[in-house]
């Protein structure tokens, strides 16, 4: 079945762009550019199409949340360090008002304290943390399920 709502933006924050640079023991091994193909198959495969942004500029990405009206149906997420502290980040995601779900490669309730909050948490469908690649796959099943409703 062909979902009539499928465009998925998939946005990744600060630092982001630079896997495969980052500790590969926390972050896995694939670059940006390998992680935005495998996350293009998993779309495909679940009949969702996917677009990407990536910026380490907060205000960049708070102006990408506040132009998807009429371009997406729904967001996967992942503000990296942004995630913590930016509540410009979560007011713009309320704004959307865009079914999203919070990705992170590693398993942010095991590393420092800080990184357990989310300020975004409440605005999302789910969380998904320390699958890796993986969990990208795990966030858009979720969406293709509500985008299904």
């Amino acid at each position: 079945m062909q979902l009539s709502r499928n465009r998925i933006e998939v946005m990744h924050g600060v630092n982001l762009g630079e896997l495969g640079r980052r500790d590969p023991e926390v972050y896995g091994d694939l670059t940006y550019v390998q992680l935005e193909r495998r996350i293009t198959e998993f779309g495909r495969e679940l009949g969702l199409e996917t677009r990407f942004f990536q910026t380490n500029h907060e205000g960049e990405f708070v102006e990408r949340l506040h132009k998807l009206e009429g371009l997406a149906d729904g967001i996967v997420l992942n503000p990296g360090a942004w995630t913590h502290y930016s509540w410009a980040i979560h007011d713009a995601l309320e704004l959307s008002g865009l079914p999203a779900v919070e990705v992170h490669l590693s398993d942010v309730d095991r590393r420092e304290e800080w990184r357990r909050l989310s300020v975004i948490r409440d605005l999302c469908l789910a969380r998904v943390a320390g699958q890796g690649v993986e969990g990208y796959r795990a966030a858009l099943e979720r969406l293709r399920e509500e985008l299904e409703r």
